[in-house]
């Protein structure tokens, strides 16, 4: 039996972090585009919006930092139950964007949580590499992963961490098949940004699903490959709308087995007897055994 995943990202402006509505307006968006597919989808789809989406700030540095302090929740928080509630309502796996949270050592920190069909946060994954010196918050220290039953195994990345391809790279030896990059890119480099999307996918034969923040927070152009590099669906510019697709983590598999165009593959290079690679620039080593 095939391994499908429903995918809808959503390429949308962020909302205030001072926005006393913002859930209520959120519900109902999601609610608006899940309507466009009927009741009748078997298998929960997942829904991925960008980074910062229900937490955005403006003005000056001290001002945006004011407002992340006030918005700020612990991860299970009040804004963390009622999108738990509405993941359940819905019936979807969701991925809201990443929020602003405050840590149990009373850090900020910037969190991609995923909440499951049944209303249960299964994974929250601090960025651990902010953008600096413009984002004030803590780097996150631990890697996430999580699984969908019958599905497969999905690793969280958020914005900046797609440059570091270590992220990646330890994600897919976690098991991960799919990627998921929620971005909030306002600069110029959105368009080396997919090169490395692009890239991400083809070093670790995984999908990677990159959804960044529309007009005006963001230049949009959100896109998803597939385990050999190849753009399945992308929004070409910078406005408001919606990327549908159903991944085969199936193809993951095939092209692990098989190689990247029935050629490279790079997970099985290595030999029973060949060294261990040792990595003295990050204190560990390589060992393929282990994976």
């Amino acid at each position: 039996m095939s391994r499908y995943l429903p995918l809808l990202l959503v390429q949308s402006p962020c909302r205030s972090a001072d926005d006393v509505h913002a859930l209520d307006a959120f519900e109902h968006e999601v609610a608006t585009y899940l309507s466009d597919f009927g009741p009748d989808f078997e298998q929960p789809r997942m829904v991925v919006y960008p980074e910062i989406h229900l937490s955005a700030v403006s003005g000056t540095p001290e001002q945006r930092q004011a407002q992340l302090e006030r918005a700020a929740e612990p991860i299970d928080g009040p804004r963390g139950q009622r999108l738990a509630q509405i993941a359940a309502k819905l019936g979807i796996w969701l991925l809201p964007g990443t929020l602003c949270e405050r840590g149990e050592d009373g850090h900020l920190y910037n969190t991609a949580p995923v909440y499951s069909p049944t209303g249960e946060r299964v994974a929250a994954y601090r960025k651990c590499f902010p953008w600096r010196p413009f984002e004030p918050y803590q780097p996150g220290r631990e890697f996430s992963v999580f699984d969908i039953p019958g599905i497969g195994r999905i690793g969280l990345a958020v914005c900046y961490d797609i440059w570091f391809p270590e992220v990646a790279r330890q994600l897919a030896w976690m098991g991960a098949e799919v990627i998921i990059n929620q971005a909030a890119t306002t600069t110029c480099d959105r368009a080396q940004e997919q090169v490395l999307v692009r890239a991400n996918a083809i070093f670790n034969q995984v999908y990677v699903v990159s959804a960044n923040t529309a007009d005006p927070h963001g230049l949009g152009q959100s896109l998803i490959v597939d385990p050999e590099g190849r753009v399945r669906a992308s929004m070409a510019g910078a406005g408001q709308g919606i990327l549908t697709d159903v991944l085969n983590l199936d193809e993951v598999s095939r092209v692990r087995t098989f190689g990247t165009v029935g050629l490279n593959r790079v997970w099985d290079q290595r030999r029973e007897g060949d060294p261990v690679l040792e990595l003295p620039v990050y204190q560990g080593r390589m060992d393929f055994r282990q994976r």
